[in-house]
């Protein structure tokens, strides 16, 4: 508000007072910081210094100069603002005192561009008024009232400020000494309905292009839609198929397949290419299982590499460990300072605390393998028993060496509290404060450690209890397939004996499709999967369901031992074109018929 009452452009008109003792209206100039001037402009004292002022560092003003408006060059923020008489046609406006405090105004409402203006002369009139403000800048309206104020409002709001400048200033119409033709200026903000409401259009406003430019940004920002899918064609069919194919477009290509789909295309002319189409997508899903398995193996690996090298970084800290215990007996104990003894204890601390996080982690890491090993499916009963029964015995021996571990720690642990109570009796006072505080960290590691032991020891008797029912389920399966070779070994002998009634031994010897018994096995076990699989059944799908029970077992293999028995097993040929498919079905019972 200053800098907007020093750029009021007023007119200066040389004032028509009496000035009958010079020498008073230089004092007075002086003390308002100002060069004594005559009323043509000369100077009174032409030995006036400007150092002897009330106000230091400002040149000299000279009040009859015309062109006040002129910016003057910039003032220290700390020096205080000096204001100036200011000279209208009608009335003079006298500044207040520089050393008062400036006058108190209200909080100023929001859009404000009203002013209320107190301490107007009685004699004053709208003009008089209109003369003083409009140099603040454009007046649109004056509401003056029969008690000596008025409210002004200006065009715009930075208008207030200037008006403010004049708030503290004494006013006085023409020459006259009359108290009804004086007053002093009390300027302060108005709170006017039309200035809120222009205020809260012009709010309304900005949000507005607020929201549209934040539109703007949104949409600039929004990826672009996808491209619309295309109309099915036989043309287009058959793309869509060749791409289902390829690996790298195989997301496209199901999704317009999806989209077709569900857009009804689907109809007895179009079924059999959906079906291909439909048969190409599930072929896919061998592809996407061939990954998965890949991505596991990899992440085993990992798995495995990373309970390496921590089973390693458990190592060298058992090591460290074990070097800040032998420096804490009393051969290397004594030899060592103070400062020394409680750097090598703090140092033990935080080693053994790191060695127990990384223990606890592995420790998780094994009890989350044990559990997604019996989460597993369990696919042939008597390997996975061995394989359990192996990590069963496995880990058996790993608590066992742990339960060793654990045990030897806590009677190295039992040494050096022994040593400890020793060593105590014999230290001097000063040590006794960390030999309390040793003992009671290795209390706290006993404890834990006689805890963990019980745990291992709860779990070592479970591991036991669980591998005899396992040696128990063991036993009864071996009886089993006792009961079972006796079983299939007196019926291979009934079935000799009525082959050699109906044909000489040497003729079936030489005759027979079926070499061994293992293959007399696979041929029960392939009869019994395809006599379960009515329509059939691939020779993969067959290899895959044996291979199961045996890994060695290869694809050629059984297809052979099924092309030699012919009255067992039929070949036959299904679907059409690109769906055209192999299939093996069981016809033993038309063959005996036939026989």
């Amino acid at each position: 508000s200053t800098d907007g009452g020093r750029n009021l452009s007023l007119d200066s008109i040389p004032m028509g007072l009496p000035m009958s003792d010079p020498s008073a209206w230089a004092t007075a100039m002086n003390n308002l910081g100002m060069a004594p001037m005559g009323m043509t402009g000369q100077p009174l004292l032409p030995d006036f210094d400007p150092a002897l002022g009330m106000m230091t560092g400002i040149p000299p003003i000279n009040p009859m100069m015309p062109g006040l408006g002129i910016v003057p060059p910039p003032i220290p923020p700390d020096m205080p603002a000096v204001k100036e008489i200011i000279h209208c046609k009608s009335c003079t406006l006298f500044p207040p005192n520089p050393h008062l405090p400036p006058p108190a105004t209200r909080e100023r409402p929001p859009g404000c561009k009203t002013v209320f203006v107190g301490g107007l002369p009685e004699n004053g009139t709208e003009q008089i008024i209109m003369e003083v403000f409009e140099q603040c800048g454009e007046v649109i309206a004056i509401r003056k009232s029969k008690k000596n104020f008025c409210h002004i409002r200006f065009a715009e709001e930075f208008m207030v400020d200037k008006a403010l400048y004049l708030s503290g200033y004494r006013i006085r119409l023409g020459s006259s000494t009359d108290k009804k033709d004086t007053g002093r200026l009390h300027v302060d903000f108005a709170q006017a309905r039309d200035d809120l409401y222009e205020w809260e259009c012009k709010q309304r406003m900005l949000a507005r292009e607020e929201r549209h430019r934040r539109r703007l940004a949104e949409e600039r920002f929004r990826p672009p839609s996808p491209p619309p899918v295309v109309h099915y064609s036989d043309h287009e069919c058959s793309v869509v198929a060749e791409k289902l194919k390829d690996d790298t477009k195989f997301l496209e290509a199901i999704q317009t397949l999806l989209t077709w789909i569900e857009r009804g295309e689907v109809n007895r002319r179009t079924a059999n290419n959906f079906y291909s189409m439909i048969q190409s997508a599930n072929s896919h899903i061998r592809r996407l299982v061939n990954e998965k398995a890949a991505h596991e193996k990899e992440m085993e690996e990992a798995k495995e590499k990373f309970k390496l090298a921590l089973s390693g970084i458990l190592v060298q800290f058992e090591q460290i460990v074990a070097v800040y215990h032998s420096a804490s007996k009393q051969k290397a104990w004594d030899h060592f300072t103070k400062a020394q003894r409680k750097n090598i204890s703090v140092w033990c601390k935080q080693a053994e605390e790191i060695r127990n996080i990384h223990n606890d982690e592995l420790m998780g890491i094994r009890r989350e393998e044990e559990m997604e090993m019996s989460d597993e499916e369990i696919a042939d009963p008597s390997e996975m028993k061995e394989t359990e029964e192996s990590a069963l015995v496995s880990q058996v021996e790993a608590l066992k060496e742990e339960n060793d571990s654990l045990r030897w720690q806590l009677d190295a642990y039992r040494n050096e509290v022994e040593l400890l109570k020793q060593e105590q009796g014999k230290a001097s006072r000063d040590e006794d404060t960390t030999k309390e505080q040793q003992m009671k960290l290795l209390q706290q590691a006993l404890q834990g450690m006689q805890k963990h032991l019980l745990k291992v020891q709860e779990e070592y008797k479970k591991r036991e209890a669980e591998l005899e029912k396992v040696k128990e389920d063991k036993l009864k399966i071996e009886t089993l397939l006792e009961n079972l070779k006796e079983q299939e070994s007196s019926m291979s002998r009934v079935c000799a004996c009525s082959q050699e009634k109906e044909c000489p031994v040497e003729k079936t010897l030489s005759n027979s499709p079926v070499k061994s018994e293992r293959e007399v096995l696979l041929v029960g076990i392939i009869s019994t999967f395809l006599h379960v699989h009515p329509f059939g059944a691939s020779i993969e799908y067959i290899c895959s369901y044996l291979q199961r029970l045996d890994s060695k077992i290869c694809t050629a293999e059984v297809e052979v031992l099924m092309t030699r028995l012919q009255n067992t097993f039929r070949q036959e040929l299904s679907g059409v074109g690109a769906s055209l498919e192999k299939r093996w079905k069981f016809c033993g019972f038309d063959g005996l018929k036939m026989t």
